[in-house]
């Protein structure tokens, strides 16, 4: 393998995974403010996976629940240097957040087609979540079974 194809495959892998991580911290940040809080709320209430959130929680702490979780998922994720183990996990998270996202597609009524649009990039971001995952597993030790 050239120095080239390193570099572009370590940089590559680097940005895909922490794109991801950068984009769950800043819009689960975002679930904190109503106006965040107002905008998620139809989606939620059509949601076969959240349609609880908001039967449970006022308006604005449903979306804060959802922010704590995409903010704990994007830590988890980024722990890949330390513990390979919990950004598995963690991706494995994000992974799981992003297919409830994308159900909106199909659950929401009358769904904005712009919202619409900016829901579709989350399959690009599944397959980073499920790359970031089998690459984090990839690089754990196997455990030696203790006889």
């Amino acid at each position: 393998m050239t120095t080239l194809q390193k570099w572009t495959l370590s940089a590559g892998q680097v940005i895909a995974r922490y794109s991801v991580v950068l984009f769950f911290v800043v819009f689960g940040v975002a679930k904190f403010t109503p106006a965040e809080a107002t905008a998620i709320h139809p989606l939620l209430v059509h949601s076969p996976f959240l349609f609880w959130l908001p039967e449970l929680f006022d308006q604005q702490l449903s979306s804060g629940i959802i922010g704590v979780v995409e903010i704990v998922l994007a830590l988890m994720m980024a722990s890949r240097p330390v513990t390979p183990w919990i950004s598995a996990v963690g991706s494995y998270g994000v992974a799981a957040s992003l297919v409830v996202t994308l159900s909106f597609l199909v659950t929401t009524p009358q769904l904005d087609p712009a919202l619409g649009a900016f829901i579709i990039k989350d399959l690009t971001l599944l397959g980073v979540a499920l790359w970031s995952a089998g690459e984090a597993l990839a690089s754990t030790k196997p455990r030696v079974a203790s006889l």
